[in-house]
C-alpha cells in the first residue's frame, strides 16, 4: 500500500525516516536541580526502539523559575548539561531517529505541585517560588499573580534561551523546538488575555510577538547551520479576546522570514475555555498555518488511529503527526500503524520474535 506517513522528510539537514513524531511529554522525573535521570533513559530508549521518525524531549526550562514543577527538566547549568549529554550518549545505540529538545519557560503557570505529590509540597513550592509573566494577571482563581517582567528581565530571558540552546547542542541533540504554546511564558506574551503591557512588548500583535521572535533569533544563532529550529505555537486561545488564527498566521509568517524550519501547532492554555476536544480537534489550525506560511508543520491532538494519521498527511493538512498519550498507551504504535497500512518496517533484531510478516528484522544490535 502506498502511504505518505512512512515517507521520509527533511527538516533543514536532518532526515526523518517517517512522519511520526513522539510529542514532548513532561515526565516529572528530574532531580530537584532539573537534571535528567535514568527514567529518561528508559523513556527515550523504548521510543527509539518503537521506530518513530522523530523524538522531542519534554519542555526543558531555560531558567530554574521557568520549570512547571520542581521535578521538571532544566538546562541552565553544567550539571544539567552533563546529565543530558550522558543519557543521550547511552540511549543513542537503541535507535537512529533524530532527537530534538523543547526549550521552555512556564511563566505564570510555573511552580506547580508535582503530579502525585501531596498538596502540602505544592504549597511549599509556591511560597518560595514567585512566578513571572508579561502582566500581573493570574491564570485563574487560586493561581499566583505573576511578577510583571521588566525589560531587563526580558533581555536576560532571551540570553537564557540562547545559552540553553548552546548547552543542548553540546549535549548532542539534533534540533530545538521552542515552546510558545499552552499558556506558558512566550504564549502568554502573545495573548491579550495575559499581556496588558503598554511598552514595546504589549498592545499590538506586532509588539506581542516581539519576545517570541527575539527568542527564536537567539536560539537560531546558537545552533549550527543545518540544525532544525522550530516553534510550537497556539492556533487559538478558544476565548474571546485571545490569540486568533490570524495572530498565529502572522507569527508563522514572521518565523518563516527568520529561517524557521518547522511549526508544531496546538491550541489553548491562556484561559479556562470550553474546548471541543476530540480526534484531530486542532488540525484545522495546523492546516491553515501550514498553507499560509509554507513551513513544514506538525499536527497534534488526540490523533490515535493510523488511518486518521495517514489521511492527515496524505491530504496535505500537515507534514507530520505527533502523538503523546497515544504512545504512552501503545509504545509500539508505529509497528501497528505499519501493519495496518501494509508497510514493511525495520525493527531491532531482538524484537523480531514478536513481529508479524509486516516487519523486517534487518537492524541488529
Amino acid at each position: 500500500m502506498s502511504t505518505q506517513m512512512f515517507e521520509p522528510i527533511k527538516l533543514a539537514d536532518v532526515q526523518l525516516k517517517n512522519r511520526v513524531v513522539l510529542a514532548p511529554m513532561c515526565q516529572y522525573s528530574a532531580t530537584p536541580q532539573g537534571s535528567v535521570t535514568d527514567w529518561h533513559f528508559v523513556h527515550w530508549a523504548q521510543f527509539l526502539l518503537a521506530e518513530a521518525g522523530l523524538l522531542i524531549i519534554e519542555a526543558t526550562g531555560v531558567q530554574p523559575q521557568g520549570r512547571i514543577t520542581s521535578a521538571c527538566v532544566g538546562l541552565y547549568d553544567d550539571e544539567n548539561e552533563a546529565a543530558l549529554k550522558s543519557v543521550l550518549e547511552r540511549v543513542r545505540p537503541f535507535g537512529d531517529a533524530p532527537i530534538l529538545l523543547q526549550l521552555s519557560h512556564a511563566g505564570r503557570k510555573a511552580a506547580q505541585p508535582v503530579p502525585g505529590a501531596d498538596e502540602k509540597q505544592g504549597e511549599i513550592i509556591n511560597d518560595k517560588w514567585l512566578v513571572e509573566g508579561p502582566s500581573p494577571i493570574a491564570f485563574g482563581d487560586g493561581w499566583q499573580v505573576p511578577h510583571e517582567m521588566s525589560e531587563a528581565e526580558i533581555d536576560a530571558l532571551v540570553v537564557a534561551f540562547g545559552e540553553s540552546a548552546q548547552r543542548a547542542v553540546r549535549a548532542g541533540v539534533q534540533g530545538i523546538e521552542i515552546h510558545a504554546a499552552h499558556g506558558y511564558l512566550l504564549s502568554s506574551f502573545l495573548s491579550p488575555l495575559a499581556n496588558r503591557r503598554t511598552d514595546a512588548y504589549g498592545g499590538s500583535s506586532e509588539n506581542r510577538r516581539r519576545l517570541p521572535l527575539r527568542v527564536f533569533d537567539a536560539v537560531r544563532e546558537a545552533c549550527p547551520l543545518g540544525m532544525p529550529v522550530g516553534m510550537r505555537i497556539n492556533g487559538t486561545d478558544w476565548s474571546e479576546g485571545g490569540i486568533t488564527l490570524e495572530d498565529a498566521i502572522d507569527l508563522a509568517r514572521a518565523l518563516a522570514d527568520r529561517g524557521c524550519d518547522f511549526l508544531d501547532v496546538s491550541t489553548g492554555g491562556n484561559a479556562h475555555a470550553r474546548i471541543p476536544v476530540g480526534p484531530g480537534y486542532q488540525l484545522s489550525f495546523a492546516d491553515a498555518v501550514r498553507r499560509a506560511s509554507g513551513l513544514p508543520t506538525i499536527a497534534v491532538g488526540m490523533i490515535r488511529s493510523p488511518l486518521h494519521a495517514e489521511a492527515i498527511i496524505s491530504s496535505g493538512q500537515a507534514d507530520m503527526v505527533a502523538l503523546g498519550r497515544g504512545f504512552l498507551n501503545n509504545p509500539r504504535w508505529v509497528w501497528h500503524a505499519a501493519e495496518s497500512l501494509g508497510v514493511d518496517l525495520e525493527v531491532a533484531q531482538p524484537y523480531a520474535f514478536g513481529a508479524t510478516s509486516a516487519y523486517r528484522p534487518t537492524r541488529g544490535r
